[in-house]
């Protein structure tokens, strides 16, 4: 054999080896990924951009589980007594809302996704609208029609003690900073307190300070990257962590993100992954995703049939955040733990004290503020650093023009000095047991009185199932809002209850509740038939939307409607056939 000959095949063997060593590499990236369209984030894309708009009519909207006539006169009648009900008292609220329909995008968009697209056409104008409120009190909130409603939306998690707190704490921050007025790049003395107490609830080293959660994902994210050298980010299949299309590869952000991979919450697969690959910077942790792993956060624009899961096991879930720790640590990937949601809740040093877990990065927003808007990454000292001594033209740059703000720190500050009180230590002692008790409760009254329903809890923030299969769950939270409950625009999805419902104030809402869905039901929404499965909705809604693409991409041509250009080009085309 030839020198030539053998150098031929060594290098082929090693071409081969390493080739197969990638494959097995990218065999057990796929593995680790969670089956569903969700743990797919190009494909979910992909799919998303298929799906054609259709809607139902007056008659398949209330029929499109086949229900009989008595049924649908049932609901037809619900329907129109909600509707009446909501006309008459909001009549300002609805005014308000219409002037604000063209204005401004959040509107628009909210009145779109409340319920699953194919019914939002047909859904009565007094459906599609958010509240207009002007005051607060207790767990109530008021509209400015003068309707009191029990809290349950939390504001998207800021409201952990109730709004008479937060107005305290404003009101006491405003107080302390208002000599100095907006002053930005200088800092008001009270910064210091605040970095102390952050640095002993994180148990971390520095602080940095921006304006928003998102912000302090993407600079937490950033920080990770510069110091391991490393190009990918993990997070877990369902997990939020801000709108920033970084940490949002799937459906609502319109780059290829090419440097996270979303793996499966819970799996060995995934930690296998994090044991061979050398291109992860840091794995972003969001502890509300133990109420429902590899689950989306809950909305009912997506509740075609009653297949929302959710489940929460705390010591299972901790077991799992404890194996990420280790092999993180092993391998010298960062560990963030995104508080931005339940940062100041599950406890009062968080996720981390509530699982038991010290993270390299913390993030936290939302609540922190004392009312007003903040975001903050806690982290190591040798991750904080954002400039190297030995190459100094290789930063990490990271500003916003109002960090720091004195506002923002008088009210954070006396946000932080109040829940040292002895009275809030008390009650991060006994929420958790407290909560899971009223969630009890509520079950066995909604199982008593066959109802179904089910309510999942982690802490003080649920998730509503439903036991029996329906197209119509959706419709549940407009019983509720019926009955005096202020719900955000994703429904019974998600209730965050603020730590300050008294007894008398649950047991209040406990009833609205149960009279909701006693309600909906005697209208007929949860009608059962044999055909009427989980299954056979999902098929049926596949069909529609089959149907609705074959139509669009298939019309006559005669029927085909003309594209732009062609609109242009008509003239010309008129034109030059008459000569």
């Amino acid at each position: 054999m030839t020198d030539d000959l053998l150098l031929y095949i060594i290098i082929t063997l090693m071409a081969g080896f390493i080739l197969l060593r990638k494959l097995y590499i990218r065999l057990q990236l796929s593995q680790a990924k969670h089956p569903s369209l969700r743990g797919h984030a190009k494909m979910s894309r992909r799919v998303a951009r298929l799906i054609p708009f259709f809607q139902y009519d007056k008659n398949q909207f209330f029929n499109s589980d086949g229900a009989c006539a008595d049924i649908i006169k049932q609901r037809r009648e619900g329907m129109e007594n909600l509707r009446q009900k909501f006309q008459q008292s909001t009549p300002e609220g609805l005014a308000c809302n219409a002037s604000l329909q063209s204005s401004i995008s959040d509107v628009q968009f909210t009145r779109a996704y409340r319920v699953p697209f194919p019914y939002r056409d047909f859904l009565p104008e007094e459906f599609k609208v958010g509240s207009i409120v002007d005051e607060t009190n207790g767990v109530s909130i008021k509209d400015t029609d003068g309707n009191w409603r029990y809290d349950v939306s939390g504001s998207y998690g800021v409201n952990v003690f109730g709004y008479d707190f937060y107005k305290s704490c404003m009101a006491e921050g405003f107080e302390q900073v208002k000599k100095l007025g907006p002053v930005l790049g200088a800092y008001h003395p009270v910064i210091e307190e605040n970095v102390e107490k952050l640095k002993a609830i994180s148990g971390l080293d520095e602080v940095s300070f921006h304006m928003s959660g998102t912000e302090a994902v993407m600079q937490a994210v950033r920080l990770a990257r510069y110091h391991t050298g490393r190009s990918h980010l993990v997070r877990f299949c369902g997990a939020y962590h801000g709108w920033w299309d970084g940490v949002q590869p799937g459906v609502g952000n319109q780059r290829n993100t090419r440097d996270v991979y979303t793996l499966a919450d819970m799996s060995e697969k995934t930690l296998q992954v994090l044991r061979t690959r050398k291109d992860i910077a840091c794995v972003l942790i969001n502890p509300l995703q133990g109420l429902h792993p590899n689950a989306d956060a809950s909305s009912d624009a997506s509740l075609i049939a009653s297949t929302r899961t959710a489940g929460f096991n705390r010591k299972a879930y901790t077991a799992w955040l404890q194996q990420l720790r280790q092999v993180c640590t092993e391998q010298g990937i960062v560990l963030i733990m995104d508080e931005v949601f339940c940062g100041f809740r599950l406890a009062y040093r968080g996720a981390q004290a509530y699982y038991d877990l010290q993270a390299d990065i913390v993030t936290y927003g939302k609540t922190l503020g004392g009312g007003l808007p903040v975001g903050v990454v806690c982290g190591r000292h040798q991750l904080m650093k954002r400039f190297r001594e030995d190459r100094p033209a290789n930063i990490s740059f990271a500003r916003g023009t109002f960090n720091s703000h004195p506002h923002v720190m008088a009210t954070m500050n006396a946000f932080l000095k109040r829940i040292e009180a002895p009275e809030y230590q008390l009650i991060y002692e006994q929420a958790d047991a407290l909560w899971n008790a009223r969630v009890s409760s509520l079950n066995a009254a909604l199982q008593r009185n066959a109802l179904p329903v089910k309510i999942v809890n982690l802490h003080s923030i649920w998730t509503i199932t439903y036991t029996l299969p329906s197209r119509y769950n959706w419709m549940f939270q407009f019983y509720l809002r019926a009955e005096g409950l202020e719900l955000s625009w994703v429904g019974s999805g998600r209730f965050i209850m603020s730590l300050n419902y008294s007894d008398s104030d649950y047991s209040e809402v406990e009833q609205r509740f149960l009279h909701a869905a006693k309600t909906m039901q005697a209208d007929g929404w949860w009608w059962q038939s044999a055909h009427l499965t989980n299954r056979w909705i999902k098929r049926q809604m596949l069909k529609d939307i089959i149907r609705a693409w074959f139509e669009k991409h298939h019309k006559p041509l005669a029927d085909q409607q003309s594209t732009p250009l062609e609109t242009a080009l008509n003239p010309v085309t008129k034109k030059v056939q008459e000569q």
